[in-house]
């Protein structure tokens, strides 16, 4: 009887640990958008923007401008973010859109967890 139990929860755990590329792809997107933005290319960070061909320029500045004060705070009140990592990632299939969590590990060894919504646009993954 325990072997049965054993052999269906390793069933079970290879199921829930089946990677799905379409997730892994939004994950890589996010934590590549998040690195640009530490490594201060705001421009490639706010183009990563699903919305972001339709923003009125004056907009795109404005979040250009939101996107250096914000490292900018995290530089001094943090010191800086060391490593953006992948914790997770979650598929909507009715929304058709992907949450993808990832680790901002700070320069003061404080972390946090953020959760950035990804959605396919034109066969690239891009922040919504």
């Amino acid at each position: 009887m325990r072997k049965i139990l054993l052999c269906a929860a390793l069933g079970f755990l290879a199921m829930g640990c089946s990677d799905n590329k379409t997730i892994d792809y939004a994950a890589l997107a996010a934590k590549e958008y998040y690195d640009s933005l530490m490594a201060g290319n705001y421009g490639y960070y706010v183009d990563g923007f699903a919305r972001q061909g339709s923003l009125p320029e004056d907009y795109r500045e404005q979040l250009l401008v939101n996107a250096k004060q914000y490292v900018y705070a995290i530089r001094e009140q943090r010191h800086g973010v060391n490593e953006v990592r992948i914790v997770g990632s979650k598929a909507d299939s009715l929304s058709k859109t992907t949450n993808v969590f990832l680790m901002l590990c700070f320069g003061d060894s404080i972390n946090e967890e953020v959760v950035v919504r990804m959605q396919e646009k034109d066969g690239r993954w891009m922040m919504r």
